[in-house]
């Protein structure tokens, strides 16, 4: 199976569990990873977003990075997410650390400096020539501050196979579905769990999921619905669930799908400042809403 088939269907950006004192509860993560397995999601990525990476020390990174590959033990691919806004950092990392049981980077468009379209092509490029695994070009423009426009990812693309995809969360369908219209063998995975059926429909392989915590089988099932083009159905499960997955994003991520593990007692709704845990009116507007699905999909 060559790389761009092992991240096809339903991927899951992994949270890192905390415990009270804020440190990293590797019971919880093996509870988590354990149940993303049981509900057959295709892959699993550590360190992107969703792990609070920004705030988690090179040594804290590492060791999730390791707890997962051996917890994982192969039974499905596992992707890691590196980037960030200093080229020369980035690069030293990819240099430094071992990535051994990874078969792809994830890359986000470097934040905060806002790089032109010139610039990120740069940046990039220079990742492709140290990168030691396949890169997926990570586009999520509301937490960057730059959107990655479908020509620079095709220039990219065109410019050096190590580059084989793209998580697109800039909640443009338009966008994601000109990418699949100029790159049609490229993987664009759709970083927005809203969004998957609509992506896949236009001609993308799946998403990386945040929801999928919470129900692993479930969007598994509409993800591969979609794939095989019953698009209808995938659709109805997709309607049932957008209650809560609107929840998880309500007061930003990780902090929704924290606390609603919490709910299902996964683990605890701990995150490290500057984020702060759900309020009160959230986790009771979770409650009701996982109860109502719950007892729905029982019925």
């Amino acid at each position: 199976m060559n790389n761009r088939e092992l991240f096809r269907g339903t991927g899951v950006a992994l949270i890192t569990p905390m415990m009270a004192n804020g440190s990293i509860d590797f019971a919880a993560l093996a509870r988590t990873v354990e149940r993303l397995i049981e509900g057959n999601v295709d892959y699993i990525l550590t360190l992107g977003t969703t792990s609070e990476n920004p705030t988690l020390t090179a040594a804290e990174r590492q060791a999730v990075m390791r707890f997962v590959r051996d917890r994982v033990a192969g039974r499905v691919p596992l992707m890691v997410g590196l980037g960030g806004n200093c080229t020369a950092s980035v690069i030293e990392t990819m240099r430094s650390w071992d990535f051994t049981g990874y078969s792809a980077i994830l890359s986000v468009n470097p934040y905060y400096n806002k790089p032109n379209q010139e610039g990120l092509f740069r940046h990039f490029m220079a990742l492709a020539e140290v990168a030691p695994l396949p890169i997926v070009l990570y586009n999520i423009p509301g937490r960057t501050g730059v959107n990655m426009l479908p020509e620079t990812v095709a220039r990219l693309s065109h410019a050096s196979d190590r580059f084989i995809g793209i998580k697109e969360a800039s909640g443009n369908i338009e966008q994601m579905e000109e990418i699949c219209r100029l790159l049609p063998d490229f993987l664009v995975i759709s970083g927005d769990d809203a969004l998957t059926v609509e992506c896949i429909k236009r001609g993308g392989c799946g998403v990386l999921s945040v929801a999928a915590h919470l129900y692993p089988q479930q969007i598994s099932d509409l993800t591969h619905l979609a794939l095989d083009g019953k698009i209808d159905e995938a659709h109805a499960a997709m309607e049932r669930l957008l209650p809560i997955i609107d929840s998880l994003f309500a007061e930003g991520n990780p902090v929704g799908v924290k606390s609603a593990l919490a709910i299902k007692g996964v683990c605890e709704a701990t995150v490290r400042l500057p984020l702060a845990e759900a309020s009160d009116a959230l986790v009771q507007h979770q409650k009701q809403l996982i109860n109502q699905y719950e007892a729905d999909t029982k019925a």
